[in-house]
């Protein structure tokens, strides 16, 4: 019998790392481990689940244990993953992805997701979107053409519009600074 733990904050490999270490130091067997979830073989007693929930607090996680906070952590996890752990564009929209993922209605989900996080899903998808591209812009690896193309933006003038509206400034005036990126956990 697989159990299945949702896990907060995980946004990146280095996260999977480090979760994937807390496991191993419990000695308990991972089946599969990926972006805000873990997968174990065993059911786990209240004493080890204690035990894990503190390890991961420890090192910014958090166990996730009602439906709702599940939902949303999945709902991010999976937003994340699409858009800065993915080399080729969505070919669906986020809407039907996340519905399709979880099995519910995007609706739904939208109100939970707005009710609890204080912003809409839309507006989550659009901060990630503009620190994938300041990270890219930082790093100078594509042209802003590419980008866009790459986010699934309809054109050059429509990310830098949403760009500045996010920023305050333009992709070509941020390329110049080279700042002002925040971690994806606190997005």
């Amino acid at each position: 019998m697989n159990k299945t733990f949702n896990i907060k904050n995980m946004v990146c490999p280095r996260c999977v790392e480090a979760v994937s270490q807390v496991f191993e130091q419990l000695e308990l067997p991972l089946t599969s481990i990926e972006l805000g979830e873990a997968t174990l073989k065993v059911d786990l007693t209240q004493e080890q689940q204690a035990q894990l929930a503190t390890m991961l607090e420890d090192r910014g996680f958090e166990l996730l244990e009602d439906k709702k906070s599940k939902q949303i952590s999945q709902i991010k996890s999976l937003i994340i993953q699409q858009i800065h752990h993915r080399e080729a564009p969505l070919e669906v929209n986020f809407s039907t992805l996340i519905s399709d993922h979880l099995h519910q209605e995007y609706s739904s989900l939208s109100k939970l997701f707005s009710s609890v996080e204080g912003i809409t899903i839309e507006k989550f998808i659009l901060k990630q979107k503009i620190e994938k591209v300041k990270e890219l812009l930082f790093y100078n690896e594509m042209a802003l053409s590419q980008i866009a193309y790459q986010l699934g933006y309809s054109s050059v003038a429509h990310l830098s519009v949403q760009f500045k509206k996010e920023t305050g400034m333009s992709p070509s005036h941020f390329k110049k600074l080279r700042s002002d990126r925040k971690p994806l956990d606190s997005i």
